[in-house]
């Protein structure tokens, strides 16, 4: 015998009850015994509660509710059934049952009372519906199906609203019933009666509960819950989007993930299968092929470690501490002893080794009730000052990795500290029992989601990461680095297990966010047509608000009011990259303080397109710096604009026409000066010299411009541009002296010791940088072991490309550490 039941939202079209017909037909033909439970309608339950409140207080409007309720099941019969005479009957039936309820809901508006037994016997009228009406279609369909209310069969006392079973009578009565009745029966979920027939409920869950004790009762073979989802999932598929369904768990696996909120199973349906050791299979109906979830007494111990997660959505934390708890005999007693009193629910208990505090979590609406019921069984100690008052602390919530395998595989508690820390969630709070079937840490509610998605990650998708990216300035760099992400992504997740996904977008008018990611290939329109202005301060409290696990802040930008934020990004556990060089040139105690930041909260900030575009200028210098190496001596062509510009000139053209051409290239800023000033330069050596070690500020930096007098002071770039022409003759001079000579001209940076300068050098055939070419940059370094030869980096050093590409390697770096 299999006992199948069916949950509202199975049954909440008539379209859904087809598609059960269909199942339970196929269940017949292959010659299974079964016996199947139904609950109400999907929304009745809800539906009726309404109507029995608003008839209570007097609101007429519950007449409305009530035809609307009994024209749904009405339409339902014309829909499903087409033998007249069937439907006939059924209908009929109907109208008198819910004439019935008519009365009742008019006596309850009479009297303007609800009590719990009426609101029992008020709900009866849902699954009682549902379940006659699917009865009458099996038989229509071929099936020999007969309805039982299961009032006739399950007995308990009279706890209206959440009935205690009477396990020895019901089984009696299920046995003898179905003895009897060869026919498949079609039973009323979640309703019971007890003693005088009076109509009694099983409270949350209870048509899961009705399954269960029928199935003991019959000694079943198993038990199936048909849902809306396949099984039990490793987490809430509505906080992470790649759970997945649990195959096999075990009764305690099942129980443990129904406490923490698992929304298929419930606690007290599992008992009467767990005591039989009867299967529970969790199935969906609307994919009836797919196996679901099976819950039984197997465990394998070479299985996964941790078979889900799960959390509590809303808690409360108390905390009862003091000098007068250490060594005392009874104090847990006398806490726990005054919670039970007041009726009050314990979620979670911690108490640390010192035995000076004793933290509890409770549901937050009885937080006040447990923080009076424990003062006053301590008034004494308290006003002594040996007890301090309890500590109530709210708006948290409880995460806990569920799995038997646990207690076999060392690491687990460590795995889950680093998921968290990594991601900057703090752990209020830590239990873990002796069983080590469950590690629960209470954490922030806000932190709940980002919680759940990291350690999701870190357990089942360990090979698999996501990275969430908010990217601002969508220029020429921005733009070139989100087409190469749209280009790359498929072989991150093939080859790297990576997937990067931009889930904000931000130019200087518009930005945009959506948490499952930006379409990449209509990224520009989308951010045309989006709705919210720029606004700094809410695009990065956005971004904190929305706490995705993995977050990496992207500035594309040289704007010195977005690096102004990136203390604050820190802060909220995000990682940054940007080629952006101002927060890294500005003063050398905010440098410091960045950088400290990342470090506490185990976050990146990485910056290596501030040096050389894509070049591995920054992470060879941290690497020679981190094996041991001493530096003497670095000098470095810093700028891909600037080797262009003299590496271009030849004699043949005027020095405004290549720097005109350097700037339609984009090698160069908007305004040239920026570059020509050699101030761009002086923030790259600095940059490298803070890498070193060396504390200098921008005001240290020796620079020796080579620009004529009142350039600089243009006031716009067509008039700076205007000084060049009329200058031609003394950039031509500067080349032909250096020509004459057989040097090259190059602006060069130099950082030696705690001193560091830049200035415009004429090189020789002896000197690296003679060599360099188009945009290249080159950067050498002169070290202890690279001391007769020294270390040459060299490669391009401005260009769209190849700065995207170092900023979109760097985000890849960050998505490897975290």
């Amino acid at each position: 015998m299999k006992v199948l039941k069916f949950g509202g939202s199975s049954v909440g079209h008539p379209d859904r009850i087809r598609g059960i017909v269909d199942i339970l037909k196929k269940y017949y033909a292959s010659g299974d015994h079964f016996t199947v439970v139904f609950s109400a309608f999907g929304g009745v339950t809800d539906s009726l509660i309404e109507m029995s409140t608003l008839a209570a207080q007097g609101e007429d409007r519950y007449g409305q509710l009530f035809d609307a309720f009994a024209d749904r099941h009405q339409e339902a019969i014309e829909s499903l059934l087409t033998n007249d005479a069937l439907r006939r009957e059924t209908a009929q039936q109907m109208r008198r049952s819910h004439e019935v309820l008519k009365n009742l809901l008019y006596g309850i508006f009479l009297v303007r009372e609800a009590s719990p037994r009426t609101m029992d016997y008020v709900l009866s009228f849902g699954e009682r519906s549902s379940a006659y009406i699917i009865s009458q279609k099996l038989v229509e369909a071929g099936v020999p199906a007969e309805f039982l209310d299961a009032r006739r069969i399950i007995k308990t006392d009279k706890t209206f609203g959440n009935g205690k079973v009477n396990f020895e009578k019901t089984y009696q009565k299920i046995r003898e019933l179905y003895s009897e009745h060869p026919k498949v029966q079609v039973v009323t979920g979640f309703i019971s009666s007890a003693k005088g027939g009076l109509t009694t409920t099983l409270g949350r869950g209870g048509s899961d509960y009705t399954a269960s004790l029928i199935a003991a009762g019959l000694d079943a073979d198993s038990i199936e819950i048909w849902t809306d989802v396949s099984g039990v999932l490793t987490a809430d598929p509505r906080r992470v989007k790649k759970a997945f369904t649990i195959p096999k768990m075990t009764y305690a696996e099942a129980m443990e993930m129904s406490h923490f909120g698992a929304k298929v199973i419930y606690p007290p349906t599992l008992m009467p299968a767990l005591q039989k050791r009867i299967p529970l299979y969790i199935k969906n109906t609307f994919e009836p092929e797919f196996e679901g979830t099976k819950v039984s007494e197997e465990s394998n111990p070479e299985g996964a470690a941790v078979r889900g997660i799960s959390s509590i959505n809303n808690v409360a934390l108390c905390t009862v501490s003091g000098t007068g708890m250490f060594g005392v005999p009874g104090i847990a007693g006398r806490i726990f002893g005054s919670l039970a009193t007041a009726g009050i629910n314990v979620i979670l208990i911690t108490q640390g080794s010192s035995e000076h505090a004793i933290s509890f979590a409770v549901q937050p609406n009885a937080a006040d009730a447990a923080k009076a019921a424990v003062e006053e069984a301590f008034t004494f100690e308290i006003e002594r000052g040996v007890v301090n008052a309890v500590k109530v602390e709210r708006e948290l919530s409880v995460v806990a990795i569920i799995g038997e395998n646990m207690r076999y595989q060392p690491g687990i508690s460590g795995r889950l500290f680093r998921a968290l820390g990594k991601n900057g969630i703090n752990a209020v709070a830590i239990a873990q029992g002796s069983s080590e079937l469950n590690v629960s840490v209470v954490i922030a509610k806000e932190d709940e989601t980002k919680a759940l998605n990291s350690l999701h990650e870190a357990f089942f998708l360990s090979d698999h990461k996501t990275l969430h990216l908010f990217i601002v300035g969508v220029g020429l760099i921005g733009g070139t680095l989100l087409g190469q992400i749209r280009e790359q992504n498929e072989y991150l997740r093939e080859r790297r297990g990576m997937e990067v996904k931009v889930v904000g977008l931000a130019n200087s008018k518009k930005m945009l966010f959506d948490a499952d990611g930006i379409d990449l290939e209509n990224w520009r329109a989308t951010l045309e047509n989006a709705e919210t202005e720029i606004d700094l301060a809410v695009f990065v409290g956005r971004m904190r608000d929305l706490n995705l696990s993995n977050s990496i802040f992207v500035d594309n930008t040289a704007n010195s009011k977005i690096a102004s934020y990136y203390e604050t990004i820190l802060d909220e556990s995000i990682s940054i990259s940007t080629p952006n060089k101002i927060a890294t040139s500005s003063g050398y105690l905010q440098y410091q303080r960045l950088k400290n930041i990342a470090d506490k909260r185990g976050v990146q900030f990485r910056y290596e397109t501030n040096v050389g575009a894509g070049l591995p200028v920054i992470s060879t210098l941290r690497d020679l710096i981190d094996s041991g190496d001493r530096i003497n001596k670095i000098e470095g062509v810093l700028s891909g604009s600037l080797s262009f510009i003299f590496n271009s000139m030849n004699g043949s053209r005027p020095f405004a026409e290549i720097v005109r051409e350097a700037r339609e290239k984009g090698f160069t800023e908007p305004d040239p000066r920026v570059d020509l000033s050699g101030k761009d330069v002086a923030r790259k050596i600095l940059i490298l010299a803070r890498e070193t070690g060396v504390a200098l500020d921008a005001e240290d930096i020796t620079l020796n411009g080579f620009l004529p007098d009142g350039a600089m002071e243009a006031r716009s770039v067509d008039d700076f541009f205007g000084v060049l022409e009329s200058e031609a003759a003394y950039f031509d001079g500067l080349y032909r002296q250096a020509d004459q000579e057989g040097k090259v001209l190059r602006m060069v940076a130099t950082l030696e010791g705690e001193k560091a300068s830049v200035g415009i050098q004429a090189v020789g055939t002896d000197n690296p940088f003679f060599t360099l070419s188009g945009s290249d940059n080159m950067i050498v370094f002169y070290t202890d072991r690279y001391s007769s030869r020294p270390l040459v980096v060299r490669g391009p050093g401005a260009g769209a490309e190849v700065t995207a590409a170092g900023v979109f390697a760097e985000i890849i770096q960050i998505g490897t550490l975290s």
